[in-house]
This record gives C-alpha cells, structure tokens and sequence, in this order.
C-alpha cells in the first residue's frame, strides 16, 4: 500500500509541528519550507488537519501553527484512515470493471491486507512518532527556500 502525497506531508507537519512545543509556533510558510513542501500543498492539508482539530493555526502578529492534544495524541492509523479515504487498494468496479469481481478472493485478501496496515499503525501516535532520534533529527532541519 501507498500513501497519498497529501497524507504524508500531514504526518510531516504533525511531527514537525509536536517538536515546536515551547517554541515559538512556526508559520505554514516555514513549516513548508522545513519540509520541503510547495507552500500551496502544504496549506491545503494544513486547513484538513485544521478542520480535524489537530492542530489550531492563528494569523498575524504573535500566530501561528500549534499542535492541539487530540493533535499529540492522535492514532496514526485513525489519521491514515480519515485521510486515506475508503478506497481499496484495487479498482474492481471502475471504469473497466474486473471480470474476476463477483468471484475474485484477491479483493477480500487485500482488503484484510490493508486493515491490517492501519491495525498495526492505530497505537502509535504523533507524540511516538518524535520519540529520539526522529524529535531532535526535526529540530535540526534547516528551512531552506520552499519548492514550488
């Protein structure tokens, strides 16, 4: 299984954001630069965790990104979930549908796959996530000029 782009930049964010803690909160602008993030796309999942309750984002003077504590505690496998969406990890009804569907084991053996993915990811949190060497490893990342 593969993770959508948008879903690995939150987790990025999540980390980055939980090493901040009695920092100064970073913007979405430095936190894509750290990143290595195009600005644009780091925004977008920024509102999506935003609108989660992961994280707050303040503007102006004295704002930016802090984690929230359902943002520290927040179940990796939960996250993926919600950000991954409901799709299978194969298209059996698409546009050219299987001619294998209606008797076809394979679907029901990767669906099972993938859960399994998500059961082993649902006790690890982000505050794990930062856990040494990763936390200290954040810290020391330069923010150089975003992409994009």
């Amino acid at each position: 299984m593969r993770l959508t782009r948008f879903t690995d930049v939150a987790l990025r964010v999540l980390m980055r954001l939980a090493v901040a803690e009695g920092r100064e909160p970073p913007t979405t602008r430095e936190v894509a630069a750290t990143m290595r993030v195009p600005y644009t796309h780091t925004a977008k999942v920024v509102a999506r965790l935003q609108h989660l309750g992961l994280l707050d984002a303040r503007r102006g003077r004295g704002g930016g990104l802090t984690l929230t504590s359902a943002g520290r505690s927040a179940s990796i496998g939960a996250l993926v979930r919600e950000l991954e969406g409901p799709d299978e990890v194969v298209e059996c009804e698409g546009d050219t549908p299987c001619p294998l569907r209606s008797a076809c084991r394979l679907r029901g053996a990767l669906r099972g796959a993938q859960e399994a993915f998500y059961t082993a990811l649902d006790p690890i949190t982000v505050t794990d996530l930062v856990a040494s060497p990763t936390g200290p490893l954040l810290l020391g990342i330069g923010s150089g000029p975003p992409p994009g």
